[in-house]
C-alpha cells in the first residue's frame, strides 16, 4: 500500500492524457443538406464539441504531479478535486453524446452560415458518431475512480521529504541541541578543531614548551596537546624536592 503512490500517479497521468487525446479526435461527422450548405459533411472534433476537456485534462495532470509532494491534508483535497474533474468529464461527454447536433452547432454554423440550434437542426440530415466520445467518457469514469482510490490509499503514503533544512553539519546540530537544552554542545570527533590564532604570547609559550612555532599549526597543535604549557610535567608544584633545595640555599 505504501508503494501504491507511484502507480496511482502514473495511471492518473495516463488517464489525463487519454482525455486530452479524445479532445483532439473527431467525435461526430455531420451530414448536411446540399441546398443549405456548400459542403456535404462536417467533422466536429472534441475541441468543438467538448472544449472543457482540455482544461480538465491539464488540471488533472497538474493534480497528479502535485500528489508526489503533497502532505496528507492536501492529498485529501486533491483527491476530492480529482473526483469532481472526472465527474465533469463524464457529464460533459454524455451531454455531447446525447445531443450531437447542439454540441456541434459551432462547427456546422461555420460552414452553413447559421448559429441558432433550430436552424442547425434543419441543415443537418444525419450524424455519424465515432468511438471517441465513449473513450472520453470512460476516461472520465477512470479519473473519478482514481480520485476515490486516492482518498483511501493516501493514508498509508509517506509524507513529503524535506530537501533542505534538515541536513546540517555535526557541529551545527550539536550547537542547536545545546541551545535547545541550555547546555554546552557535545564534542564531535568528526569536526576539525579550529586553528589557533597566532600571536607573540602563543609563540613564546611554544618556545618555552620546546615547540617550534614555525613548524605549522598541525605540528604545534599536536605538540601542545602532548605537552601543554602550564602542565604539571614542566611546571611542578611545590613538593619535597623544592623544600630541600630551599634549605640548602639557606
Amino acid at each position: 500500500m505504501k508503494r501504491s503512490r507511484p502507480l496511482v500517479v502514473v495511471v492518473g497521468l495516463a488517464v489525463a492524457g487519454l482525455v486530452m487525446l479524445s479532445w483532439t479526435q473527431t467525435w461526430f461527422t455531420m451530414h448536411l443538406d446540399h441546398s443549405a450548405a456548400v459542403v456535404s459533411t462536417v467533422a466536429a472534433d472534441g475541441a468543438a464539441v467538448v472544449p472543457q476537456y482540455t482544461a480538465v485534462a491539464i488540471a488533472s495532470l497538474a493534480l497528479f504531479l502535485a500528489l508526489t509532494i503533497a502532505g496528507r491534508v492536501v492529498r485529501v483535497v486533491l483527491a476530492v478535486v480529482q473526483v469532481l474533474l472526472g465527474v465533469a468529464v463524464v457529464v460533459t461527454g454524455v451531454s455531447a453524446l446525447d445531443d450531437p447536433v447542439a454540441s456541434a452547432r459551432s462547427a456546422v454554423g461555420s460552414v452553413a452560415g447559421v448559429s441558432d440550434v433550430g436552424a442547425v437542426r434543419q441543415v443537418v440530415t444525419s450524424v455519424d458518431v465515432s468511438p471517441w466520445p465513449v473513450v472520453g467518457i470512460a476516461a472520465g469514469v477512470l479519473a473519478a475512480l482514481l480520485g476515490i482510490a486516492v482518498l483511501f490509499l493516501q493514508r498509508s503514503w509517506p509524507g513529503p521529504s524535506r530537501k533542505y533544512g534538515d541536513a546540517t553539519t555535526p557541529g551545527a546540530s550539536s550547537a542547536a541541541g545545546a541551545r535547545a537544552t541550555g547546555g554546552a554542545p557535545a564534542p564531535s570527533g568528526d569536526v576539525a578543531a579550529a586553528p589557533v590564532a597566532r600571536d607573540a604570547i602563543v609563540d613564546w609559550d611554544d618556545l618555552s614548551a620546546g615547540v617550534d612555532p614555525t613548524a605549522g599549526d598541525a605540528a604545534v597543535g599536536e605538540s601542545r596537546t602532548a605537552d601543554t604549557v602550564g602542565s604539571t610535567e614542566r611546571r611542578p608544584t611545590g613538593g619535597a624536592s623544592d623544600n630541600e633545595e630551599h634549605r640548602e640555599q639557606h
